[in-house]
């Protein structure tokens, strides 16, 4: 299946980090999700009810960023994922992507992330 719902560059304030001195100042976590899934009924029929709010796939994310302290990236990607997953029932799998732009360390760096991809099942 390559129909995707893709939600590109979305940011958000969360606590993580490895150390507890990391963790606790909020940082930005920029978030890309792509969603699977069989886009074809709800454009014949252009039907919101026949794919996946992007508002509400946005709001999801939010929360879960936004739901506890991460050590780690993979924690945040695979809450997403899994969140997605169970809230989303057309969803055929989800790609993730976690980038965190200030990353703490003596060098030059745009960025540090994170790709996972999950499905149902």
């Amino acid at each position: 299946m390559s129909d995707k719902v893709v939600l590109q560059q979305m940011e958000f304030e969360a606590h993580v980090g490895a150390g507890d001195g990391e963790r606790a100042e909020l940082q930005v976590i920029e978030v890309d999700v792509e969603m699977s899934l069989d886009l074809r009924e709800a454009g014949v029929h252009d039907d919101l009810e026949l794919t996946v709010d992007y508002g509400a796939a946005f709001e999801r994310c939010r929360v879960v960023v936004a739901s506890q302290a991460f050590h780690l990236l993979e924690g945040i990607a695979e809450a997403i994922a899994a969140d997605l997953l169970a809230t989303f029932a057309p969803l055929n799998g989800v790609t993730v992507r976690v980038r965190k732009p200030g990353v703490p360390i003596d060098g030059v760096l745009e960025y540090a992330g994170v790709e996972i991809t999950r499905s149902r099942g």
